[in-house]
């Protein structure tokens, strides 16, 4: 029989977990789960949010971290003013942001978390473990400590959590366990770099991460180099609020960056979803190339090693040394000895990492073409009625915007509004 938590009416008496009154559970308090729970509950939608709030800022990014983006592009959605990034700087009497200011983690950790308390309300620190359709339509959800509530709706606002992508080459390396250390790891894994002071180190990848994850190494006593396979570090401008306007027609500006293209993936998000599968993928992989802050570019360039145009084709443990072999220009191999390999190498957006949906779930949902995202409705709802995807898993979808925090403002109003009609037609 269906359990309920404090305030939630047993399942055997609501009935069908269809019904509007039962409430909207948002599985995941970061960025996106936080948005679509403001909107709706701004709409008198009732929601329940479990999660660690900002829990992937909290433990997925190393200490002395930036953001990439700049303040105008991390605010968290709420359809009411006052809730901007600069509103909370405001309220708290600290200095205003430019786009010459990097933004520090910890600095968006508490914004998010006062942005919970001020339009969120609580969010339940209960793990969710299983999402499954219950029968007279809507959905059962399990927790971890054994309750279960009915839900009409459940929003998928998970991130990036367990979706690290190591490359095969890699994984055969001695995984971290008791009394072991690990000779691979991603950097999601980490929130202090400075443990790995006084070893040797490759960080394998070219974008924002590596680079970033490398000069805290070598900033922590590390001896870091890195790998990447591109011919050269591509890094960011200087960002230039007073361009002029022959430049801002050229290559207009975009939460994302500068160009055409970018302005019109973060512009029109529905727009992309309207393109044909194989356009859509395109740009999803290619609309952003791996890159550096313009910040950051002076602590790693002439400080830390980098080799460019190499790829890591083996990966062989001899106790506790990591022998790599990588192939380089012209078919040449080298063998690199480190005690440590950090893989920068991204996210594999995959319905498989996602542990808490039901096998009968999973195998209901619809995948965009050449990929393991779901295919998702203008309102992000996927083939399973009333499931929805936010965040990275929409991305295939609609565009690399749902990647970064300035896709909340578009994911959560079309989500709310999509539940507010639904709500209001029963």
């Amino acid at each position: 029989m269906t359990q309920s938590l404090p305030g939630q009416r047993p399942a055997r008496e609501t009935g069908a977990t269809g019904r509007p009154d039962l409430p909207v559970v948002v599985v995941g308090a970061g960025p996106y789960g936080l948005s679509v729970a403001a909107h709706l509950r701004a709409a008198g939608v009732p929601v329940r949010v479990f999660g660690e709030v900002m829990g992937s800022w909290r433990h997925a990014m190393a200490t002395g971290m930036f953001l990439k983006s700049t303040p105008n592009a991390v605010d968290l959605s709420v359809p009411e003013p006052g809730g901007r990034l600069a509103d909370f700087l405001r309220v708290h009497g600290e200095p205003a942001l430019t786009v010459l200011t990097p933004i520090p983690c910890e600095v968006f950790v508490r914004y998010g978390q006062w942005f919970q308390k001020r339009y969120v309300g609580e969010v339940e620190p209960a793990r969710v473990v299983g999402v499954e359709r219950a029968a007279g339509g809507g959905f059962t959800v399990r927790l971890d400590d054994g309750q279960e509530l009915a839900a009409r709706s459940v929003v998928v606002a998970t991130g990036l959590n367990g979706l690290a992508h190591i490359p095969q080459e890699l994984r055969r390396l001695a995984p971290e366990g008791p009394g072991v250390r690990a000779l691979v790891s991603h950097t999601s894994h980490h929130t202090d770099l400075s443990r790995y002071a006084g070893r040797r180190v490759a960080v394998i990848g070219g974008g924002q991460s590596a680079l970033e994850s490398a000069a805290l190494l070598h900033e922590s006593g590390a001896l870091a180099e890195v790998l990447v396979r591109e011919r050269s570090l591509l890094w960011g401008t200087i960002p230039d609020e007073r361009r002029p306007w022959p430049l801002r027609i050229a290559r207009p500006g975009s939460p994302l960056g500068n160009g055409w293209i970018l302005a019109g993936v973060c512009g029109a998000p529905g727009g992309v979803r309207r393109l044909p599968p194989a356009a859509r993928l395109l740009l999803f992989r290619r609309a952003l190339r791996p890159s550096g802050g313009w910040w950051l570019r002076d602590r790693v360039e002439g400080v830390v090693p980098v080799r460019t145009s190499c790829r890591v084709v083996r990966a062989e443990a001899e106790e506790s040394t990591v022998r790599l072999e990588v192939a380089g220009p012209g078919r040449t191999t080298q063998t690199l000895a480190v005690d440590h390999v950090l893989a920068a190498t991204g996210y594999r957006l995959d319905l498989d990492a996602v542990p808490f949906l039901a096998p009968e779930v999973r195998r209901a949902l619809r995948v965009v073409p050449g990929s393991r995202a779901p295919r998702l409705s203008a309102g992000f709802e996927s083939s399973v009625p009333g499931l929805y995807f936010v965040g990275s898993l929409s991305a295939p979808m609609f565009g690399p915007m749902m990647r970064f925090v300035a896709g909340t403002e578009f994911a959560a109003g079309r989500v709310a509004r999509e539940l507010v009609r639904r709500a209001t037609a029963r």
